[in-house]
């Protein structure tokens, strides 16, 4: 059974974003390697947050997405970045919380 919490909720607001810059990459905005890359660990970190048998821990598919949308928006320019800084800030966010680097009362 899943509890449903505000960090898993930031989690999968990230993963989401994530993936959606991903395709929104790979559909022509972008470098077409990178966005299949971000496709695929972006998948695999939301799929993490409720399947216990994915290889690696939702904290090193976390931190390997941000470092993906890192080399992302370094790579795009300036051009459509909306998506892929709110996925980069919101990733962020989960992993020093999920790390309780920042504790907050009721998320944490």
């Amino acid at each position: 059974m899943i509890t449903l919490s505000w960090l898993l909720l930031v989690a999968l607001v990230g993963g989401v974003l994530a993936l959606v810059d991903g395709i929104l990459r790979v559909r022509g905005k972008g470098n077409t390697l990178i966005g299949i890359i971000e496709i695929i660990v972006a998948a695999l970190f939301v799929l993490s947050l409720f399947l216990p048998g994915i290889p690696f821990g939702s904290l090193v598919l976390a931190v390997a997405t941000l470092i993906v949308i890192v080399v992302g928006i370094v790579f795009r320019g300036r051009q459509g970045v909306g998506v892929a800084i709110a996925a980069l800030a919101v990733i962020a966010l989960w992993i020093v919380l999920a790390n309780r680097w920042l504790v907050i009362p009721g998320i944490n």
